[in-house]
């Protein structure tokens, strides 16, 4: 009868090929990060030209008549809210706010709706001479300066009756089917066509196709464009000026300038009637910057 022995080993060792890593050795190595010096000092002087004088603004707005010495950037005291109501009433605030509201949403909404049909037709239609001599043209609209077209532009609304903000609006959506038509190809070329072919294997017309698929795939460019148009239409000076004949319908930045006379004494006024036309596009690119960098950089692909 044999019994079963076992022979013990003694105990291996632990080599540096066996051994269990260290806790120094876990640890990531440290990166090191080079500051770009020029780059930064150019941003740095770019975002200190638009905040100094959004700082004046608000400063401005807030002091009372005699505090208006000095610098101006001196903090207001007190602080005088006073100055909000009391231009609200003298630049007729309210009145040139509602018609810029809407000069500014039917244009964003015209810009919007007639730039992505525009540049479908194009982006999906490419192979065909007509379609790629529209790009052409469009290519070409952006090189010409506006001031060579206002005056043939005043005559014509003025003879069709559009010298109002339906006139305005017209030619804000016209004026941007160009720039943003450019943008919507590039985002629309970037858009798989395999998507659309599979939906009409399954009966769905172009303009099912359209509205169904590529819209909702066009949100973050969408929101750019709306962007665009809304800085567009709101900030607008030139055309309202020279298309609106009712002085009754004119909107914010036209009416801040005809009454900039009565400003000459209460500057207090005026930059409060500024810092209220700044505020609604203030707060438009705040809530959409994250949509607006997307579609930028989507829209740059091919």
């Amino acid at each position: 009868m044999t019994v079963p022995t076992t022979i013990a080993h003694p105990p291996v060792q632990p080599t540096d090929a066996t051994a269990p890593p260290s806790r120094r050795a876990l640890k990531a190595p440290k990166e090191s990060y080079k500051v770009n010096w020029p780059l930064t000092i150019v941003l740095l002087v770019a975002a200190l030209t638009i905040l100094i004088p959004l700082y004046f603004t608000v400063v401005m707005a807030l002091k009372g008549p005699s505090q208006t010495g000095g610098t101006g950037l001196e903090t207001p005291n007190p602080v005088e809210f006073a100055n909000f109501p009391a231009a609200w009433v003298t630049v007729g605030f309210g009145r040139a706010l509602m018609s810029t509201a809407l000069v500014t949403v039917f244009s964003v909404i015209g810009a919007v709706l007639a730039s992505s049909m525009v540049a479908y037709a194009i982006a999906r239609n490419w192979e065909r001479r007509f379609f790629r001599a529209s790009y052409v043209y469009l290519l070409s609209a952006l090189f010409i300066p506006f001031p060579v077209l206002i005056l043939p532009l005043i005559k014509q609304t003025a003879v069709l009756g559009l010298d109002n903000p339906v006139g305005v609006i017209l030619l804000h959506v016209l004026g941007g089917i160009s720039f943003f038509s450019l943008l919507y190809i590039a985002f629309i070329r970037s858009i798989p066509v395999e998507i659309e072919e599979s939906a009409r294997l399954d009966g769905a017309s172009t303009w099912q196709v359209f509205w169904r698929i590529i819209v909702p795939l066009l949100g973050p460019m969408n929101a750019t464009v709306a962007i665009f148009a809304f800085l567009g239409a709101w900030n607008d000076f030139l055309l309202p000026q020279m298309i609106i004949a009712d002085p009754t319908l004119q909107t914010l930045p036209v009416v801040q300038n005809l009454f900039q006379g009565e400003f000459n004494t209460d500057y207090n006024l005026a930059f409060a009637s500024y810092l209220m036309a700044l505020a609604p596009t203030l707060i438009v690119y705040v809530l959409a910057q994250r949509w607006v960098l997307s579609g930028v950089m989507r829209g740059a692909v091919k």
